[in-house]
């Protein structure tokens, strides 16, 4: 990120209605945190880009040693309100950000995306953040979901992985997909463990929002999502890194 950049202004839409989905808070992050529990270690967590806190809510449970670190001073005040002294907050962009230690569990949810340099925050993550046998999850929209397949057919966007104005407006930078996403992991020495997708996705967001207003949409439908995702990661809403320090 660069030092021009207003976060405040990039995430103020997220408090209103333009860019904030109840299906990015009620469907993926709990689908998130269930990819990720079996395969988190034992010990302290670091959570880069916390926003508000809505995911790092799900991670408090899991943790008695969580720290977060947000550019956004606003949000950061934000989520400070809501969890006091059981969260160790870090104001700075990734680029520059001062930590006291190494983290066994490092969770980068839908902000890789937002980054001027991904690879030069990710190799911070590998040689300075990373525990030597600590673990960083990785997840990002990914560019090949039928949800956006679907727009570039319609002439919505020109192709899988454009950035849109709205998307821009946000702060993004780029639309991954999993062979992009690992060769920018690699390209940062990383070791990529594992790789897979969340919750096939075949509608867009604001229609996803409609439906569980609904009872269209129930549990189990939800759950054949889920595990469809499973089978076809190329397909999903997001996709999912799981990666080790590189030995290298």
């Amino acid at each position: 990120m660069t030092m021009q950049r207003d976060y405040n202004l990039e995430l103020a839409d997220l408090a209103g209605s333009k860019y904030a989905y109840n299906f990015d808070f009620d469907v993926m992050h709990p689908l998130m945190l269930r990819s990720f529990l079996p395969l988190f270690r034992p010990g302290n967590c670091l959570e880069l880009g916390s926003f508000k806190g809505d995911f790092t809510r799900r991670l408090l449970p899991y943790f008695d040693d969580l720290t977060c670190v947000e550019a956004s001073d606003q949000a950061i005040e934000t989520a400070r309100r809501l969890f006091g002294d059981k969260v160790k907050f870090v104001n700075s962009r990734f680029e520059t950000a001062k930590l006291p230690t190494s983290y066994d569990n490092i969770v980068l949810t839908h902000v890789l995306e937002h980054l001027d340099d991904p690879i030069a925050v990710l190799t911070r993550i590998n040689r300075e953040w990373l525990s030597r046998d600590g673990r960083l999850f990785v997840v990002c929209p990914n560019a090949n979901a039928p949800s956006r397949q679907i727009a570039v057919i319609m002439g919505l966007i020109t192709h899988n992985a454009a950035v849109t104005p709205a998307e821009v407006a946000h702060g993004h930078r780029t639309t991954y997909s999993l062979d992009t996403l690992e060769r920018d992991a690699v390209a940062a020495g990383l070791q990529v463990l594992f790789r897979s997708g969340i919750f096939f996705k075949a509608l867009a967001n604001f229609q996803w929002d409609m439906l569980l207003k609904t009872d269209i949409i129930s549990k189990e439908y939800l759950e054949g999502c889920y595990e469809l995702g499973q089978r076809y990661p190329d397909l999903c809403s997001s996709i999912f890194l799981l990666c080790e320090k590189g030995r290298g």
